[in-house]
């Protein structure tokens, strides 16, 4: 019985250290697929990214990658995600803590749109997630519940289905906006103002609100402030999954 028992122990210790080995391996391999994956979708752009690209960059299988993200579409998932979680804490940190949570919506979405202007790659990458069926879904409903808290004031009577709803609209404007580039005549400074203003005017912001809502992100230098969020995402994201930013940052505009 003695000797049974120790070697039935022994056996499940092993097994363990096994599936503690394949965990490894694992989150070893994602580290590398991520890796890989900004390294591209920045540099060649997301379409244009292909998926023997990515395994010979990774240095990864087939199967290894089918395993983890079945295709690229769910790496741009994982780093949508990531970067939709981070976003508003960012601009709660630019805005502080004295002014009203309008101004916060007011200065993230200034961000994502001045952050297509940063990289035309990087708005390749913005303009995916607002058509994708399943990304898209998931920033409707991420942003519905910000927009509740943010606007519920405004509109006491709305449920979170109608802020769903409203979502909709406000979504599409921002990917209309993200996809036309800046020119000389439609600055960037134009660009935000209007979308803020009809973004504002549909979640009946008073219009006195709205003017100082918009002096204030006038007074921001957006495009520095949209490059330190962006390196800050970076950053944030290489030590969650501990990859190298080498080659990386800075993030270059496109010519």
């Amino acid at each position: 019985m003695y000797i049974c028992y120790n070697w039935f122990a022994n056996h499940i210790v092993w097994k363990g250290d096994d599936r503690l080995a394949v965990r490894s391996d694992g989150l070893q391999t994602q580290k590398r697929i991520l890796q890989a994956c900004v390294r591209l979708f920045l540099e060649k752009g997301y379409r244009q990214t292909t998926m023997l690209q990515i395994l010979k960059e990774a240095q990864v299988s087939s199967s290894s990658f089918q395993n983890l993200f079945h295709s690229k579409d769910g790496v741009l998932m994982e780093l949508v995600k990531f970067m939709f979680e981070k976003q508003f804490g960012m601009a709660r940190s630019v805005v502080g803590t004295a002014l009203s949570p309008v101004y916060v919506y007011a200065v993230e979405t200034a961000l994502q749109i001045t952050l297509t202007e940063l990289n035309e790659n990087l708005r390749e990458i913005y303009l995916e997630a607002y058509t994708q069926k399943q990304l898209l879904e998931y920033i409707q409903r991420a942003t519905t519940r910000e927009l509740q808290s943010i606007f519920g004031p405004y509109q006491p009577e709305l449920t979170q289905q109608d802020f769903y709803e409203l979502e909709l609209g406000s979504a599409g404007l921002m990917r209309g906006y993200m996809a036309n580039p800046c020119t000389d005549e439609f600055t960037l400074e134009r660009k935000l103002n209007k979308f803020v203003t009809l973004a504002l005017r549909g979640y009946k912001v008073p219009e006195d609100e709205l003017q100082q809502v918009l002096a204030f992100l006038a007074k921001l230098d957006m495009r520095s402030i949209a490059q330190s969020v962006m390196e800050e995402l970076f950053r944030q994201l290489a030590m969650r999954y501990e990859f190298s930013l080498d080659g990386i940052l800075p993030l270059k505009k496109c010519e």
